[in-house]
């Protein structure tokens, strides 16, 4: 039968995992699988997985339960297994590389921020900064623009919104860079400009928050700042 996986921990973790629940309606009871000097923490996979609100939930849970007791390595949401000897195999053919994983994530947790600007505000900016888009901007106000006057302006503003939030984003990893172990950038999405995660350690925590504090308020209202966490070291494992 196949099963999902939430956890893989060392043997020495407690793994106190009798009062939890795991997926699927009823909710699945969870064990642990050995191999070689690590456990992963599974359950029967239900058959008709889908990321749901209760499950999602419960997965969560599980992560962070464990996480108050140890280092783990979370794996997300929907990560299966054909059975529980699949499990112990895979343990044991890939006990350093975890090991070493959870090795660097001791004493971590991750923070994943996202930031955006007010475009209009951006807008506002560029043409205030930009000669050349400003004069481009005064000419279709008046009537006398050109044809490809939209064109042209249409492109350098696009030019301008790119290099601008490229340097902000820049700029607001190399303040919090020096706070975390390690960081993993994604795709921004939206209005967003900055997508990105920190492996941060316990004795860090209060340095990278009080600094992610300082320079959202220094870039000002027409920043939107959204840092979620602590939350298990998803993007490190």
């Amino acid at each position: 039968m196949a099963v999902y996986i939430y956890s893989i921990t060392s043997k020495q973790h407690p793994l106190r995992i009798a009062d939890l629940c795991g997926v699927g309606e009823p909710p699945a009871g969870l064990r642990t699988v050995t191999g070689g000097p690590l456990c992963a923490v599974i359950s029967d996979a239900p058959e008709d997985l889908r990321p749901k609100r209760r499950d999602i939930t419960a997965h969560q849970e599980v992560q962070q339960h464990l996480m108050a007791d140890g280092t783990v390595l979370p794996l997300r949401f929907g990560f299966l297994a054909a059975d529980d000897e699949a499990v112990r195999l895979t343990l044991e053919e890939r006990a350093e590389e975890y090991t070493d994983r959870l090795r660097a994530l001791e004493g971590c947790a991750e923070y994943h921020l996202k930031a955006s600007q007010d475009e209009e505000a951006l807008l506002r900016q560029i043409l205030q900064e930009s000669s050349v888009a400003r004069q481009l901007n005064d000419e279709m106000r008046s009537g006398t623009a050109s044809p490809d006057v939209p064109v042209r302006l249409g492109e350098l503003v696009a030019q301008e919104v790119q290099a601008r939030q490229e340097a902000l984003a820049s700029g607001v990893v190399e303040a919090l860079r020096p706070f975390a172990r390690e960081l993993e950038s994604s795709q921004p999405t939206g209005s967003d400009f900055l997508s990105v995660s920190f492996l941060v350690t316990d004795d860090q925590e209060e340095l990278f928050l009080t600094t992610e504090l300082s320079v959202a308020n220094q870039l000002g209202d027409d920043f939107e700042f959204r840092l979620n966490g602590p939350l298990p070291p998803y993007s490190f494992v």
